[in-house]
């Protein structure tokens, strides 16, 4: 869907591989100019052969979410390249290995909140920066939270804790972006087919101690999630989101 006006300019963090990959096939088969971050180059390159198949060629910078230096690099980039933001999907994360709370390392948690939290948070603010500042003024931001910000998997206190701090920081950008013409929304994703989650289909730990397969879903449905978030006016939001696998233990759950 190509037309003759300027692309809308996307920053897809976690964008080479899995729900990011997905959200920039999909933002790119509809217009938009993509911008790649991740912290491997090879996915990335990857990625952009795959993309720009679709849509304008994307922009590819390595970055590291947790590093704010790093950041602040891809959104310079970004605004070099292409002069503004409209849209900011902080994709980004990981998890932490499944076990007992106890025996988590300190390492292994702050490995999480880095790229989970303190990524999502320090990609907001370049993105408010600026959003604020360009003409014209505003944009979106869309947080991947996931159905953990609304119930935990057993031994995932890193991932649920962050997650659950995901929504917290979507309210407060809504809030605080809502008089810079900046809204937010969040996607809560379950059980989407992509490599974090191949281990549901060879058994996950469940709440009553069993262990059982679990259905996904096509991450494509995820991507043209995202579209529909990113497309709305101005004045219309999606603040939150839940698309899942239809039969997964999630209801019920926790």
């Amino acid at each position: 869907m190509m037309t003759d006006k300027a692309p809308r300019v996307a920053i897809v963090t976690g964008g080479g591989t899995g729900v990011g990959r997905a959200a920039a096939r999909a933002l790119a088969g509809a217009g938009w100019q993509v911008v790649l971050a991740g912290r491997r180059l090879e996915p990335l390159e990857r990625a952009i052969e795959e993309v720009g198949a679709l849509g304008p060629r994307p922009l590819a910078v390595p970055t590291d979410v947790g590093d704010p230096a790093s950041v602040r690099a891809l959104f310079d980039r970004t605004q070099a390249a292409f002069g503004r933001l409209d849209l900011l999907f902080n994709n980004a994360g990981t998890g932490a290995p499944a076990i007992s709370l106890e025996d988590l390392s300190y390492e292994q948690w702050m490995t999480v909140v880095n790229a989970n939290l303190n990524g999502a948070f320090l990609c907001t603010q370049q993105a408010f920066r600026l959003m604020k500042q360009q003409t014209p003024r505003g944009g979106r931001i869309i947080n991947n939270g996931s159905i953990s910000a609304h119930a935990p998997r057993p031994f995932s206190a890193p991932y649920t804790a962050t997650k659950h701090a995901i929504t917290g920081l979507t309210k407060s950008t809504s809030l605080d972006g809502r008089a810079y013409d900046i809204a937010c929304g969040q996607i809560d994703i379950g059980n989407a087919a992509t490599d974090m989650t191949e281990r549901m289909a060879q058994g996950v730990p469940q709440p009553d101690g069993s262990t059982r397969i679990e259905p996904r879903m096509d991450v494509n449905h995820v991507g043209q999630a995202i579209l529909y978030m990113a497309n709305l006016p101005p004045e219309s939001n999606v603040l939150f989101m839940t698309v899942m696998a239809t039969k997964m233990p999630f209801v019920g759950r926790g």
